[in-house]
């Protein structure tokens, strides 16, 4: 079988499961946050090109990367090829529900 083929796992009961390579291309939603603030509509529609937005983070902190609106994890900016990523540096342990 190839790679991106569907393999079935053990049977749980009469269903059958799944394995992991039928999740590899399901698409996510990544994103990372550099900071949040809070403004009014007012001061918003006031602002015009060149104003600074201040964030809740300082220079060096780590941003959230989340994946489909969970946080999953931490890490720092870096410049790859002149476009911005972010190099993971501790991934966030949240209680499963």
């Amino acid at each position: 079988m190839g790679d991106n083929e569907l393999t079935p796992a053990p049977l749980a009961g009469d269903a059958p499961v799944l394995g992991l390579d039928a999740l590899l291309d399901v698409p996510v939603k990544v994103r990372a946050v550099l900071g949040r603030t809070t403004m009014d509509v007012g001061r918003l529609s006031r602002m015009r090109q060149g104003e600074i937005v201040e964030l809740d983070r300082r220079i060096g902190e780590l941003v959230d990367v989340y994946v489909n609106d969970r946080l999953v994890a931490r890490g720092e900016l870096v410049l790859v090829d002149d476009q911005l990523g972010v190099s993971m540096t501790e991934i966030v342990k949240s209680p499963r529900v």
